[in-house]
């Protein structure tokens, strides 16, 4: 067992918030590259299929745990919620909205999560936790502003609200589980909840997977291997030795990231005013990441 203080300066768990932040982010870009040519449900599945096809093999070497009820109840949760409702949303969503906006709108997840964690975790509400999730959240509201398009509509808006509530729920599902299971059983299982409830887009995949181009398979290919088995991995492996409230507000790291990504890939010069609510919610994160010197019951709670 290790504390959220213990957790904040391991290495190994600041490398797991690194690699999954830079992978989500990479997301939103690949969603949006391949968006043309697969559909909301049909590029979920196919996402879904290749993360729980990765995650299973290492499952099976790794061995495991079996589940009790209870865990069968958190893990369906987290499966269609997370994995199955929330990537039809984010992906239906970047149909409808542009990046920075859709960014804006799911990185209210975290805002949720905190306040959830809180109300059912025990977490309580730590001072800088939530001074550094409003200066966050005004950083992506000043990305969302800078890169808002005149398309945008409510339809977008919406999906983008189901993203961001079934991802804060699927994250306070998954943390009791990891006190009890393997991080990597927890993930494989609810990716593979997540793609049963997504069959109803096979024969969508299928012909849609006839026409795309090589490009757009290769994508879908590696929006399973790396922002789905390899990224929910590493959130598992940090969600078990932090906070859920304070890792959630670590992806507002990730609306920056995705303007730096679009600069760079897509050759889309971000506004001036997106670059300083970027640097604003990396303020935010580093607040949030702070401790008190006097911290609170809550905070030094035993992680599971």
């Amino acid at each position: 067992m290790t504390s959220p203080r213990t957790a904040v300066a391991d290495p190994r768990t600041l490398l797991a918030v690194v690699v999954t932040v830079l992978a989500w982010a990479s997301a939103f870009i690949g969603i949006r590259a391949v968006g043309e040519d697969l559909s909301p449900g049909a590029l979920a599945l196919g996402r879904l299929l290749v993360g729980t096809l990765v995650l299973g093999l290492l499952v099976a070497r790794a061995g495991w745990v079996r589940p009790t009820r209870a865990d069968w109840r958190l893990l369906a949760v987290c499966g269609v919620g997370w994995f199955g409702v929330y990537n039809v949303a984010l992906n239906a969503a970047e149909q409808h909205l542009d990046a920075g906006t859709t960014a804006m709108l799911v990185n209210i997840g975290p805002i949720l999560i905190a306040l959830f964690a809180g109300l059912w975790l025990g977490e309580g509400f730590p001072r800088r936790l939530v001074i550094g999730i409003g200066i966050a959240f005004g950083g992506v509201l000043l990305i969302g502003l800078a890169t808002r398009s005149a398309d945008a509509d409510l339809v977008g808006v919406l999906l983008c609200l189901v993203a961001a509530l079934t991802y804060a729920i699927g994250v306070v599902a998954q943390k009791p589980l990891l006190g009890r299971l393997p991080g990597l059983q927890v993930t494989f299982t609810a990716c593979a909840i997540g793609t049963i409830c997504c069959l109803p887009w096979t024969g969508v995949l299928v012909g849609e997977l006839g026409r795309a181009p090589a490009s757009s398979v290769a994508g879908m290919v590696y929006l399973g291997v790396v922002p789905t088995a390899l990224a929910f991995s590493t959130w598992a492996y940090a969600l078990r030795r932090m906070d859920a409230g304070r890792l959630g507000v670590t992806t507002y790291v990730v609306p920056p990231l995705v303007i730096g990504f679009g600069w760079l890939l897509l050759d889309e010069a971000p506004p001036a005013l997106a670059l300083v609510g970027g640097a604003v919610c990396l303020v935010g994160v580093a607040v949030s990441r702070t401790r008190s010197r006097r911290p609170s019951r809550a905070a030094e709670t035993v992680a599971g």
